[in-house]
């Protein structure tokens, strides 16, 4: 039975390129995309940029142009890179939009007039230069409880507090580095503690994962609050109804963009009704797919704001981990912060599908994109397995047999074997078990493998009397290839599209049963070659190369990756005089055990060893760290800083790091030979 569904990713946001973490998304929903289309079910693949917010703002008047002019830059490499890659969308469209904007007045609208939408005046933090309400982000200071300089607004990556912005001492302005004032200004809510009774049955209703579900289940057992869905000029977004200078805040009307893209692609297709997947009661399927970091959004806000406005909520929301690469988080610094164009300048961009679809689970995990690992597996598994089974045999079709295959089925037993793993790939793929699907394929292809080598028909063509054998053995091998082929295309659509033309067939999945007895195949060209080192490693020393060239320019000439610099978001202190650097008694220790601090959620507990001596450590680390990552290496350590007592315990000292927070903290290490307590100059 034809089923229809509807596909999302989460919309990438227009004020950067695509790079290898964002791609994994993309492609975990690709593939699952040209599996249902391959499976024959109507499935409608539809994206766009998410163009709103005040960092777009900043980044075009940064640029000296509007922010219209940037996003739509943006939305032509975007969608260059997701074609390289072979993501085929059914539609991309842009938050900023007239039916986005349209939508996102409905849903506004339904919600206010049935009274989900409560207003108050609160007090922000505003810029007297820039005249704008600064987001949490865009303030900096000092940590209220333990005095930490260079905090953000909202949480203090040392000690693990969170507050708001207006709690910070010392805060200054992101945007223009002024000293923000305190202003009020009324701002409009989305009542999500309302949706308890709701959003308590959507988490039970199977429509997340497990451990999602379990997780935002801790969530919602605390205090719902409601949610501030509005932000004032100047702000680069849609204007609230009947409110004069409020703009819709980015994450509204950002989820919205799916319903608008979706309904942009009805109005250019007769077939399609948008009421059809969106109306209360919709037998349609609708599917979301988004990284762990937004869950929060997708798997509250969302179905809550759809319920609200009269419209069905999502069939499931399927979360996806990070990538990271050579086991560490994605490093500008050690060129595997590696953009999409980076690596389609060096590689095949097959080569990342596959990888990544054989690491994919259905789960939330991290995937690793080590690079040896993804050399070896691409080399050892498509071109040594796969490719090589049509490599081997195909010629003698060719050569020897006028290009057509046997009429004879040579063993009928291993095709049989082949045509019935089908249904058992399809679970695989329909439950987004990649991995597993990529493992009976390659258990398949070895079993093909196995049987030329044991069949050898590069000897039988030799023999006299054993032509017609190896001609059967050479066309059972190409049947066993093509079936390989169809499981592998929606992983691999491009080697796909040229195996068709080679047999000149089509590959769906019901032909897994087809067998091409008797016919005619053109010659045998290479279809895919091996991943060679030096070209992961210029790849990797490219993307070096863009750091440092996107750091060399001054703020007059900046480009969108300069603007980015570390030194343009974090500018260098006011000069100070030797004798103040040389109070800091900087140390080498070693850390000798790293544990969790239960109660807190950024801190981890560090005993540093200094050569004899040891120093309890409370480090804010724990969002870039795990405690076994930690344990047995040098770092660097503020050895003379006074003592703090906190919450947790006496904190002995400061471990050096460098990094804006969050994920991206960089623990300092020094080279090889140093010792514990050695003074660094």
């Amino acid at each position: 039975m034809s089923r229809n569904i509807l596909v999302t990713s989460a919309l990438p946001y227009a004020n950067g390129p695509i790079h290898l973490g964002h791609l994994l998304e993309y492609i975990q929903t690709d593939i699952w995309v040209r599996f249902q289309k391959l499976r024959g079910h109507a499935c409608h693949y539809v994206c766009a940029d998410d163009a709103h917010g005040t960092p777009i703002m900043l980044k075009a008047q940064q640029l000296g142009i509007s922010p219209e002019e940037m996003i739509a830059q943006t939305a032509i490499e975007h969608q260059q890179d997701f074609a390289d890659f072979q993501i085929s969308f059914d539609n991309y469209h842009s938050t900023h939009s007239d039916e986005n904007k349209a939508l996102a007045e409905m849903i506004y609208t339904r919600l206010n007039d049935s009274g989900y939408i409560k207003t108050r005046t609160i007090s922000q933090l505003f810029d007297p230069e820039k005249e704008m309400f600064l987001p949490d982000r865009f303030v900096k200071g000092t940590c209220p409880r333990c005095d930490a300089e260079d905090q953000n607004g909202d949480n203090c990556d040392n000690c693990g507090a969170t507050y708001s912005p207006t709690d910070l001492k010392h805060p200054k302005s992101v945007v223009s580095g002024a000293t923000p004032i305190l202003k009020d200004s009324e701002h409009f809510f989305f009542d999500l503690p309302q949706f308890k009774k709701m959003l308590g049955e959507w988490l039970n209703s199977g429509a997340l994962q497990e451990e999602n579900a379990n997780k935002l289940k801790e969530w919602f057992e605390g205090d719902l609050k409601q949610w501030d869905i509005s932000r004032d000029a100047p702000y680069f977004g849609f204007e609230i109804p009947n409110a004069p200078g409020k703009y819709f805040y980015v994450w509204l009307d950002a989820p919205i963009g799916y319903l608008a893209s979706f309904k942009n692609l009805c109005d250019k297709r007769d077939d399609l009704n948008f009421d059809d997947f969106w109306a209360p009661g919709s037998d349609a399927e609708v599917h979301h797919f988004i990284g762990k970091d937004i869950t929060y959004f997708h798997c509250l806000f969302w179905p809550a704001m759809l319920h609200g406005a009269d419209l069905r909520q999502p069939t499931a929301v399927h979360a996806h981990g990070y990538v990271t690469v050579n086991g560490a988080k994605m490093s500008k610094s050690r060129g595997t912060f590696i953009k999409a164009r980076s690596y389609l300048d060096h590689l095949n961009p097959e080569y990342l599908r596959y990888f990544y679809a054989a690491k994919l689970s259905s789960k939330i995990d991290d995937l690793d994109l080590n690079l040896e690992d993804f050399a070896q597996r691409v080399n050892s598994d498509l071109v040594g397995k796969v490719v090589n089974i049509a490599s081997r045999t195909a010629g003698f079709i060719s050569k020897r047999f006028d290009g057509t295959l046997s009429t004879t089925i040579a063993d009928q037993a291993l095709l049989d074997e082949f045509v019935n793993g089908s249904e058992t790939i399809a679970e695989h793929y329909e439950a987004r078990e990649f991995g597993k699907a990529m493992r009976d394929i390659m258990a398949l292809a070895d079993k093909a493998n196995a049987y030329i080598a044991e069949q050898a028909p590069w000897k039988l063509v030799k023999t006299e009397g054993q032509e017609q054998h190896a001609h059967d053995v050479c066309s059972l091998a190409i049947h066993l290839f093509r079936i390989l082929m169809v499981y592998l295309k929606p992983v691999l659509p491009a080697m796909a599209a040229e195996v068709e033309l080679f047999l000149n067939d089509s590959l769906t999945w019901e032909s897994t049963t087809k067998v091409l007895t008797g016919a005619k195949i053109n010659k045998f060209k290479p279809l895919m070659q091996r991943v060679e080192m030096d070209k992961v490693t210029a790849m990797v020393d490219a993307s070096k190369e863009n750091l440092q060239t996107a750091n060399v320019a001054g703020p007059a000439t900046e480009t969108p990756e300069q603007a980015e610099s570390e030194l343009a978001k974090d500018p260098l202190a006011d000069e100070i005089q030797f004798d103040d650097f040389a109070k800091v008694d900087l140390r080498v220790a070693l850390i000798a055990k790293a544990e969790e601090v239960p109660e807190a959620k950024k801190l981890l507990k560090l005993t540093l060893d200094l050569g004899g001596e040891t120093r309890q450590v409370f480090a804010g680390i724990k969002s870039a760290y795990s405690p076994e990552d930690l344990e047995g290496k040098l770092t660097v350590m503020v050895a003379n800083l006074a003592p703090r007592k906190m919450r947790f315990g006496i904190s002995e000292g400061m471990v050096a790091a460098a990094g804006p927070g969050g994920k991206e903290i960089y623990i300092l290490s020094p080279d090889s030979g140093a010792k514990p307590g050695m003074r660094i100059m």
